[in-house]
């Protein structure tokens, strides 16, 4: 396996205390919080690059809507003053938000990815990044989605729904590894 590297971003997306409105409905990954927060502070620790994306929605009805609480980032996920912050409007991290041109300044070319929503902003960064040619890891037991439908109406359990999207990133964009596989390689 390939190693950490000792510049690799931690990339936290949407972490922000709308993710937590009962309206999304059943999740899976319940320890997934404990898993950020342990790469979140060993990446502290070691003083590599720690990367915060905040959701700033269109949609005013939308958890991540300005000015509410949910689009605030949830207290043990909120930047501190040397990490990078970058806004979105859509799932996808690097789109018109200077993050890939913040990265390359810095001579970063390795990413690991964990927050929500794995089937959406996790996969649409992870894809890019990918697509971008960044070393790209997804954390598997550090992002969590929900339980969706599909167009025929058959609901899909959340974990299901994260395994798929997993799957589609291992197959050419990422790397998925879980938090302790991360950990000892660094």
């Amino acid at each position: 396996m390939t190693a950490i590297a000792s510049n690799a971003a931690l990339l936290i997306i949407d972490m922000q205390n709308g993710i937590n409105h009962p309206r999304l409905g059943p999740r899976n990954n319940p320890e997934a919080e404990l898993r950020m927060a342990e790469l979140l502070a060993a990446w502290r620790q070691s003083r590599r690059p720690v990367v915060h994306v905040r959701h700033i929605s269109r949609d005013p009805q939308s958890v991540f809507w300005p000015g509410q609480p949910g689009c605030e980032f949830q207290q043990a996920f909120t930047p501190q003053g040397s990490e990078a912050l970058f806004e979105k409007h859509v799932p996808d991290a690097f789109c018109n938000s200077g993050l890939e041109h913040w990265l390359h300044q810095r001579a970063i070319a390795q990413l690991l990815i964990v927050g929500v929503i794995t089937n959406n902003s996790v996969e649409s960064t992870a894809r890019s990044a990918g697509n971008l040619g960044f070393d790209t890891v997804v954390v598997a037991d550090a992002c969590y989605t929900f339980d969706q439908r599909d167009r025929q109406g058959r609901l899909w359990p959340a974990q299901d729904v994260h395994a798929l999207a997993l799957s589609n990133l291992a197959m050419d964009y990422a790397r998925v590894l879980d938090s302790a596989e991360v950990l000892a390689m660094r």
